[in-house]
């Protein structure tokens, strides 16, 4: 495999990447799908069990110690609180929604960093970047549809939170990269918080798990990992700029996935909305390649 990769491209290895995310990503909405009626916080705490086990293993066979950075405490408790509501949020759109439109809604992430860098990390946004955001929460509301007849409005709108406090836990993770804080101990905190705040609901109200709906969750969080890790090995290799577009494959994905085994069909108005958010996102993705420094 090293010998078919040695005269890729960095740029080409983090599309592959990417690729691999994207579909990892859109793996674990179907599989939470296919866990059926189970409740929301037991699928998160089975997707974020998973990522400990991984986590721990990796930072075991570093040699690196768990210790958080002076100066980033604050910052990692605030990527841990957008990240698991938000997290939690895309699970309750994912079991009420399409799987596609409970993926577009996740990736509306990137919009809503921009925003939110404005006061975390005092970054001024261009003109472009402005225009964007609108152009994407248009899009967002064709899938939304926020009418007095629509009976997944609630669900459409908890997705839509979703996609925001990705979005936010992106700009934590972000700050904390420029205070040189490790990969391994950010995911490392952020699935054991996650774990530990959806216990007292899973006491509250457990659902004793058959064979089947235990493995597809056990796969759910698999294919998190293996999304988790393209991504990280997928920036690693080329920039977010030249590369984050593809990203949005993951909602293509999903929308085969939920046409092939779910019998899903998205709306009309959903995928014109997909079409609006995504053009926006390569407008934003080539501008950006044209006026690299």
């Amino acid at each position: 495999m090293s010998n078919l990769l040695k005269n890729v491209s960095n740029k080409s290895k983090g599309i592959i990447c990417i690729l691999f995310a994207a579909l990892g990503f859109s793996l674990m909405t179907f599989f939470v799908r296919l866990s059926g009626d189970v409740p929301t916080m037991e699928k998160a705490f089975f997707r974020n069990a998973v990522a400990i086990v991984v986590s721990l293993f990796l930072l075991i066979r570093s040699g690196e110690k768990f210790e958080i950075k002076k100066g980033c405490g604050t910052d990692i408790f605030f990527r841990c609180l957008f990240g698991t509501s938000g997290l939690i949020a895309n699970f309750y759109a994912i079991d009420r929604l399409n799987i596609a439109d409970a993926n577009m809604l996740n990736k509306l992430s990137p919009f809503f960093a921009i925003i939110l860098s404005i006061p975390i990390l005092k970054e001024k946004p261009k003109k472009l970047d402005i225009l964007a955001v609108i152009i994407a929460f248009l899009g967002a509301m064709l899938i939304v549809r926020p009418t007095g007849s629509n009976m997944q409005l609630v669900p459409a709108l908890i997705g839509l939170y979703g996609g925001f406090g990705a979005g936010t836990a992106y700009v934590f993770v972000r700050r904390l990269g420029k205070k040189g804080e490790r990969t391994p101990i950010i995911v490392l905190c952020f699935s054991i918080f996650s774990t530990v705040i959806t216990i007292p609901f899973i006491i509250a109200d457990f659902v004793m798990l058959s064979p089947i709906q235990l493995l597809f969750l056990i796969l759910a969080g698999m294919s998190a990992t293996l999304g988790q890790f393209g991504i990280t090995s997928a920036y690693k290799f080329a920039p977010a700029k030249e590369i984050s577009v593809f990203d949005y494959t993951q909602v293509i994905f999903a929308a085969i996935l939920g046409m092939l085994f779910l019998g899903e069909v998205p709306t009309v108005l959903s995928v014109i909305g997909y079409v609006v958010i995504i053009g926006v996102a390569a407008m934003r993705w080539r501008y950006n390649l044209k006026n690299a420094d």
